[in-house]
C-alpha cells in the first residue's frame, strides 16, 4: 500500500484506502489476514552482539596488539613474569571495555516497554479490548482519559480530547485534537497535526474514536525505532585521539626496536640477544599503564560527577563534554522549569507583573485569580514541600498563582460550592463553572479572549459595572496581543451573579452577558541557573542551541530571555529546515541559535551539519523523538526526572536534576578530567622517553643493558602508575572554564608538549644513566641497581613538576593534592623495597646499596626538580598553558 498523508484525508478517504468501516470496525478474519500481511504492531529489533564479540573487538587498538606481541616475544625469550604482567593488563581493559559496551544498548527495548498493551477497538460492530500487539491498519481504536495510544490513528470523533505528545514532540502541553479538522498542508508540523493520535502518547482528558492507519515501524515511533539503528555511536574525541597516540607510539617502538637491532648486529652483537634488548626497548615505549590509567581517572570522574547530578552510562563521556563546542539542548524542562506559570495579568486597563506572592488587598485582583482558581478542575494534593497541584497544565498554573496570593482552590470550594459545570470544549473555547454564594449563583467563565469577548456586555473598571465599548475591546485585543507577542498564553476571565441556574436545555445562557474582569497570560519559565549556565558556556567558546518542538514565538521569547538568542542570530522552523538540503544547513548552521516546531529527523540534521564542521556536540533530551539525536551526537544527555527511557538508553549520561545548567557542571568536570589525562600523559611518556633514550644510549655505545626488562616493566606499571593515576585527582585551575574549547581536530600533541616531553625524558634519561656510570665502577649489577633506582624516584620528584606547566611546584601547592602525596611515598616505599629486602632484589636480580650510593642516588633523583623549577622560571612568560 502506498504511504497516504493522513491527516489530509477525509474520514470517506481514509475508509476507502483502508476497506474500513468507522461504525462495524473490521471483521474478526479481515484483521487475522491483515496481521499476516502487515505483521504484529510491536517495533522491530536488531540482534545484538555476543559478548564474545564485544570481547573480539577490544583487541583491535593498534596498542594493545602492540602489547600483545611484545607479551608473546617476552614469554618465548622466557620472561615469562613480563609476559604475564602485559597480558593481565591487556584481558583488564578488555573486561573493563565489554561491561561498558554490554549497558549501552537498550534503547529499542525501552521503546517496546512504551507500547500499550491492550486497546479498545471496534470489530464486527461490536466493542472488543485485544492486545495492542494485534492491530491492523483499519482498525477501529476508541480513546479514554489514561490511555497509551497504540498505534498512529486518524482520528474521527472527538470529545473535548487531549493527547500529551511530549515523548515525540518534546512539549508537555496536552494538544487538543480535532477529528472533524481536514488539514491541507501536507508538511505541516507532527505537534500542529490535531487530528491525529500517534503511538506512544498519553490521553489526558476527554475521549475520541479513529481509524488505525500505520503500525509496527511504519508509525512515527517505528520511524524513530529506525532511526535509532541506523545511528551509529560517533567515537569520542579521547578515543579518537588514544587510538592515535596508539599508533604513533607502536611505531615508533617498531621503529626503535629495528634500528637498535640493526646497530647491535652491525657491532657484532649475539643476534638473539639484540632481539631480546630490541623488545626490551618496544616495552619501554608503550606506557603499559596507560589505558588502565586513563579508564580509572575516568571512572573517577564518573563519580565526581555524580556528586554534581550527572550520572554516566560510558566512561569516555566523562571527558567528552570537556571537549564540547556546541550544546544543542531542548527547551522545555532543560532550560525551561516544565511548569506552566502566571506571568502577567491585565485588569483595570493595566498590566501588572506577578510579585513574590505578597498578599494584595485589592478587590478587583483577587476576583481575577479567584475567578481562574474556581473555574478549574486542578486537584490539590499535600506533599513533602507543601501543597502540589494535579492536573492540566494550564489550570495547575492558574491555582498555584491563587496559592501564591493566598486564595487555597480547597477552602474557596468549601466556601463557594460548585454546583454547575459546562466543561471545556474545543470549539466553544470555554469553560464555566456555577459556585452557591449566600443569596443566589455566581457564574465564573474562562476561555479564549475573542470567543469570551463575544459573551460579554460589561467590564469591570475601577470597582464598577461599565458597559463594553469598542474601545474597551479594542483595548483588550491590543492587551492580548501585547502579551501573546511575549510568548504569553493569554486566558479571558469573566463572571456574572446569576438568582437561579437554567435548565439544561437553556445552559448556554449561562455564557451570555458576562463581566469581564482581565486577562492572565502565562509561560513555561526560563530556569534562573540556565542563565546563568548560558553565559559561562559563552564565556567558555562554547556555542548554545535551543531546538525544541514548541512554537517559533515562544522559543524565541526563551531564548532571548536565557541569552541564548542574540541580534547576529537566527531562528528557524522545521518546516524552513525542511526546505534545506544538508549542503545548505551546513552553510548556514553556525548562524542559526534557534530551532523550532522541529520533527526527529530534524535534530539528527542539525547534530551531523554542526559535526561536519569538526565540532564536538552535545544534545540534551528526553523525549523519544531525540532519541536519534542523543546517540549521533558526540554526547547525548538524558534527563532524569521527566526522560523518557529511551532517551535515557540511547544517551551517554543522564542528569539526574533535569537541568541545563548540570550540563555545563558537566563540561567543566570534562576540561577537568581531561587536563588531567594530559598530565597523566606528559608524565608517562616524559619517563618512557627517559627509558628509552637510557636504553639508546647504552646500545649505540656498545655499553651492557642499564635496565633489564623486568626493570622497565616494573617502573612503567607500579611506581609511574600510581602517581600518574593519582594525577587524576589534581585539583582545576581557576580559568579552566575562560579557556576556549580545545580544537576538535588537535590530536593529544602540539608542540608544547612534545617539547615538554623530550627535554623532561631528556633529564631522567641522563640522570639514570650517570648513576648507571657511577654505579658500573664497582660492577654491572650494581650500576643497574643505582640506575634502576634513579629512574624510578626521579620519576617520583618529576611527577611535582608536571601539574602545572607554567607555576612553579611549590606554587601549585605540595598539600593541594594528598593522594598524590601518598602514592609517591607508597611508589618510593616499594621501590626501595625491591632493592632492599633480599628475597625481591634477587627477583629483580639487583644488589643491595650502601649509605654512600644511596645519598647519590638521592641527590641525583631530586634534581628533576630542581632543573624543570630553572627551565619554568626562565621561559615562564613563553610556556604555553596545558590545554
Amino acid at each position: 500500500m502506498n504511504k497516504l498523508i493522513w491527516h489530509t484525508k477525509s474520514l470517506e478517504e481514509v475508509e476507502k484506502a483502508l476497506e474500513t468501516s468507522f461504525e462495524k470496525g473490521l471483521s474478526q478474519q479481515e484483521a487475522a489476514k491483515r496481521l499476516d500481511q502487515y505483521g504484529p504492531n510491536e517495533l522491530e529489533q536488531k540482534g545484538r552482539k555476543s559478548i564474545w564479540n564485544m570481547l573480539i573487538e577490544q583487541f583491535k587498538d593498534f596498542m594493545v596488539i602492540i602489547l600483545i606481541i611484545a607479551a608473546v616475544v617476552s614469554g618465548v625469550l622466557g620472561e615469562t613474569t613480563d609476559a604475564i604482567i602485559i597480558l593481565l593488563i591487556v584481558l583488564l581493559n578488555a573486561v573493563l571495555g565489554v561491561v561498558q559496551e554490554n549497558k549501552a544498548e537498550e534503547s529499542l527495548a525501552a521503546l517496546k516497554r512504551m507500547s500499550a498493551p491492550h486497546a479498545k477497538v471496534r470489530r464486527d460492530g461490536k466493542p472488543d479490548v485485544i492486545d495492542a500487539g494485534n492491530l491492523v491498519p483499519g482498525d477501529i481504536v476508541v480513546l479514554e482519559t489514561g490511555d497509551f495510544v497504540p498505534a498512529d490513528i486518524r482520528l474521527m470523533e472527538t470529545t473535548n480530547l487531549k493527547i500529551e505528545e511530549a515523548a515525540l514532540t518534546g512539549e508537555s502541553v496536552p494538544v487538543d485534537k480535532d477529528g472533524n479538522k481536514s488539514l491541507q498542508e501536507e508538511d505541516i508540523p507532527l505537534g500542529d497535526r490535531i487530528n491525529m493520535a500517534y503511538s506512544g502518547s498519553i490521553v489526558t482528558y476527554g475521549r475520541g474514536a479513529g481509524i488505525v492507519v500505520e503500525t509496527g515501524m511504519s508509525t512515527q515511533m517505528g520511524r524513530i525505532a529506525q532511526m535509532i539503528q541506523s545511528e551509529e555511536g560517533v567515537k569520542t574525541p579521547l578515543q579518537k585521539r588514544l587510538e592515535s597516540l596508539g599508533k604513533i607510539l607502536g611505531i615508533a617502538a617498531l621503529g626503535i626496536c629495528g634500528l637498535i637491532f640493526v646497530v647491535g648486529v652491525l657491532y657484532g652483537k649475539d643476534i638473539f640477544a639484540m632481539f631480546f634488548t630490541s623488545v626490551s626497548l618496544a616495552v619501554a615505549a608503550i606506557p603499559e599503564g596507560l589505558p588502565a590509567i586513563v579508564t580509572i581517572v575516568l571512572a573517577i570522574g564518573v563519580q565526581r560527577m555524580a556528586k554534581r547530578n550527572a550520572i554516566i552510562r560510558k566512561l569516555p563521556a566523562v571527558e567528552t563534554l570537556g571537549s564540547a563546542t556546541v550544546i544543542c539542548s531542548d527547551k522545555t524542562g532543560t532550560l525551561t522549569q516544565n511548569k506552566m506559570t502566571v506571568k502577567q495579568l491585565y485588569f483595570n486597563n493595566g498590566f501588572r507583573d506577578v510579585d513574590d506572592g505578597n498578599h494584595d488587598d485589592n478587590h478587583h485582583l483577587q476576583l481575577l485569580i479567584t475567578t481562574g482558581v474556581l473555574c478549574n478542575d486542578t486537584q490539590i494534593r499535600e506533599a513533602e514541600k507543601g501543597p502540589e497541584t494535579i492536573g492540566d497544565p494550564t489550570e495547575t498554573a492558574l491555582v498555584d498563582l491563587g496559592l501564591k496570593y493566598g486564595l487555597d482552590k480547597r477552602t474557596l470550594d468549601q466556601d463557594l460550592k460548585r454546583v454547575y459545570e459546562i466543561p471545556f470544549d474545543s470549539e466553544r473555547k470555554l469553560m464555566t463553572t456555577v459556585h452557591r454564594m449566600d443569596k443566589g449563583f455566581r457564574v465564573f467563565t474562562k476561555g479564549a479572549t475573542d470567543e469570551l469577548l463575544n459573551k460579554c456586555n460589561k467590564i469591570l473598571l475601577d470597582g464598577n459595572l461599565e458597559s463594553l465599548t469598542q474601545q474597551h475591546i479594542a483595548d483588550i485585543q491590543r492587551a492580548n496581543e501585547e502579551m501573546a507577542s511575549k510568548a504569553l498564553r493569554v486566558l479571558a476571565m469573566a463572571y456574572k451573579d446569576i438568582d437561579e441556574i437554567p435548565d439544561q436545555d437553556n445552559e448556554d445562557q449561562l455564557e451570555d452577558e458576562l463581566i469581564l474582569v482581565g486577562l492572565m497570560g502565562m509561560i513555561d519559565p526560563p530556569r534562573e541557573e540556565a542563565k546563568e549556565a548560558v553565559r559561562l558556556c559563552k564565556r567558555a567558546g562554547i556555542k548554545p542551541v535551543m531546538i525544541t518542538g514548541d512554537h517559533k514565538i515562544t522559543a524565541v521569547a526563551i531564548a532571548k530571555e536565557l541569552g541564548i538568542l542574540e541580534e547576529k542570530d537566527e531562528a528557524i522552523t522545521g518546516t524552513e529546515l525542511e526546505a534545506m538540503d544538508d549542503e545548505q544547513l551546513k552553510e548556514r548552521v553556525k548562524q542559526i541559535s534557534v530551532y523550532a516546531r522541529v520533527a526527529p529527523e530534524h535534530k539528527v540534521r542539525i547534530v551531523r551539519a554542526w559535526q561536519q564542521w569538526g565540532q564536538i556536540v552535545a544534545m540534551t533530551g528526553d523525549g523519544v523523538n531525540d532519541a536519534p539525536a542523543l546517540k549521533r551526537a558526540d554526547i547525548g544527555a538524558a534527563m532524569g526526572i521527566v526522560g523518557t527511557d529511551v532517551a535515557k538508553e540511547a544517551a551517554d549520561m543522564v542528569l539526574t536534576d533535569d537541568n541545563f545548567s548540570t550540563v555545563v557542571s558537566a563540561v567543566e568536570e570534562g576540561r577537568i578530567i581531561f587536563a588531567n589525562i594530559l598530565k597523566s600523559i606528559q608524565f608517562l611518556l616524559s619517563c618512557n622517553v627517559g627509558e628509552i633514550l637510557l636504553l639508546f644510549i647504552a646500545t649505540m655505545l656498545n655499553w651492557e643493558e642499564p635496565l633489564l626488562p623486568i626493570h622497565i616493566l616494573w617502573v612503567n606499571l607500579v611506581t609511574d602508575s600510581l602517581p600518574a593515576l593519582a594525577l587524576g585527582v589534581d585539583p582545576a585551575e581557576k580559568d579552566i572554564m575562560d579557556q576556549k574549547p580545545r580544537d576538535p581536530n588537535r590530536g593529544i600533541f602540539d608542540a608544547a608538549l612534545i617539547s615538554r616531553i623530550m627535554y623532561q625524558g631528556a633529564m631522567v634519561g641522563l640522570l639514570a644513566l650517570t648513576a648507571f656510570v657511577i654505579g658500573q665502577g664497582v660492577d654491572v649489577t650494581t650500576g643497574r641497581t643505582m640506575s634502576f633506582a634513579v629512574l624510578a624516584l626521579s620519576q617520583l620528584t618529576h611527577v611535582f613538576n608536571v601539574r602545572s606547566n607554567t607555576k612553579s611546584a611549590f606554587k601549585v601547592g605540595l598539600f593541594t593534592n594528598t593522594k598524590l602525596l601518598g602514592a609517591v611515598a607508597l611508589s618510593a616505599l616499594l621501590q626501595i623495597s625491591v632493592i632492599s629486602i633480599p628475597v625481591l632484589s634477587k627477583i629483580f636480580k639487583v644488589v643491595a646499596l650502601n649509605g654512600q650510593q644511596w645519598l647519590i642516588v638521592a641527590g641525583l633523583s631530586v634534581a628533576p626538580l630542581l632543573i624543570v623549577e630553572i627551565i619554568k622560571l626562565l621561559t615562564r612568560n613563553n610556556t604555553q598553558k596545558l590545554k
